[in-house]
């Protein structure tokens, strides 16, 4: 007969064991700790299908105070910008007229002021001197050799009507006259050939103006049409300005132009003329800008610079510069929504004068966008509006 099992006999109740050990003690506070933990999550999660907090309820807090402007129409000066060289205004390329001559003066130098007539070099004239005073001997003999054909043709005509002489006595005379008043002219002319070589012997500035150039050496034996120096002609200077064609039809004679000088001056000019051809390559027509004589110590002939030609003023839609953000090479203005939220629109920009900048596209007048602090904010943002100003 098997025996009855204590878990099987009536009244008989199973109870747990009791651990007191170390391990026990161990695994009873990691479960006490694990049901903290629990119990503090539970307190701060937030009860599914509740309400939100309150800061959510809220919703989003402006991420910046603002001033806004209002989009209008204003007035804009027009100008062009153009570029160009700094010319002279003319100039005088004074050259050796006398062959053979040694150059024995030099009296100007590379910026020197000279007036009309101004001594500028000088060549050895021994030899021109010496043939001049040849040729007054001989023009002294032919006068001589002219007064005795002179006596001789007129006793030849008092006695012609007498029979004196015979007609060809009487002709031979007369000849000897007009012979010897012919050679009188031509040693005048030697006479005065050899002058005008004496007066090329100085070479002369043929107008008031500034050495631009000297190329004349001490010694050297010129040949005529050789370069001595270059002149500005009375240190007049113009400004060649390269203007594109599509505005050739925009510029007038006497306009005024700010040229804008290296060293920063602005210097006032006056469209003389406009050339009548554009070149078939840079498709750019040149405008002659008359410079003042003062511009000279700012500007000097070869230097490239820039200016602005000033055509009036032109209505148009206008923001404050402030208000443009320039970002990736393209123009943007904040657009504020009635829900206190910005808008970041595209805008095609125009000219800028005092401050100001054309829209030309992108934005309706009347317009309130954010005045100031653009590079801030980004599309969507939420802003606190401040009055808007003008």
């Amino acid at each position: 007969m098997n025996p009855v099992p204590p878990s099987e006999r009536p009244g008989y109740r199973l109870r747990p064991a009791r651990h007191t050990g170390p391990r026990a003690r161990g695994i009873r506070g990691l479960v006490a700790g694990s049901v903290a933990i629990a119990l503090a999550c539970a307190s701060i999660a937030p009860v599914h299908g509740g309400e939100p907090p309150a800061e959510a309820r809220k919703g989003a807090r402006p991420a910046l105070t603002v001033e806004t402007v209002v989009a209008e129409r204003a007035s804009l000066r027009e100008r062009i910008t153009l570029s160009g060289n700094v010319a002279p205004w003319q100039e005088a390329v004074i050259g050796a007229e006398i062959a053979g001559l040694r150059l024995a003066e030099i009296h100007a130098e590379v910026g020197d002021q000279v007036a009309a007539g101004a001594l500028l070099a000088r060549f050895a004239t021994d030899t021109v001197e010496a043939e001049l005073a040849l040729a007054r001997a001989s023009l002294a003999e032919a006068e001589a050799a002219l007064a005795e054909a002179r006596v001789n043709a007129e006793r030849a005509r008092q006695v012609q009507a007498s029979g004196a002489l015979s007609a060809q006595q009487v002709g031979q005379l007369l000849t000897a006259e007009m012979t010897a008043q012919a050679r009188v002219e031509a040693a005048r002319a030697q006479v005065r050939a050899q002058e005008v070589r004496l007066r090329h012997a100085q070479v002369i500035a043929p107008d008031a103006g500034v050495i631009s150039a000297r190329n004349a050496t001490l010694g050297a034996v010129a040949q005529p049409g050789a370069e001595l120096f270059r002149m500005i002609r009375r240190a007049r200077l113009e400004w060649r300005a390269e203007v594109p064609s599509a505005s050739l039809h925009r510029l007038r004679a006497g306009q005024v132009v700010q040229v804008q000088a290296p060293s920063g001056a602005v210097i006032e000019g006056r469209i003389r003329r406009i050339a009548p051809t554009v070149d078939a390559a840079s498709r750019n027509a040149i405008a002659h800008v008359d410079l003042p004589a003062s511009a000279a110590p700012a500007l000097r002939a070869g230097m490239f610079v820039r200016g602005e030609l000033d055509l009036g003023t032109v209505g148009a839609l206008t923001l404050p510069q402030s208000a443009v953000l320039l970002r990736e090479g393209l123009s943007y203005a904040f657009r504020v929504e009635a829900d206190g939220r910005v808008a970041q629109v595209r805008i095609e920009t125009g000219r800028r004068d005092a401050g100001r900048v054309e829209v030309v596209s992108g934005l309706a007048e009347g317009v309130v966008v954010v005045r100031s602090g653009v590079a801030f904010l980004s599309d969507g943002d939420r802003v606190r509006l401040a009055p808007a100003t003008r």
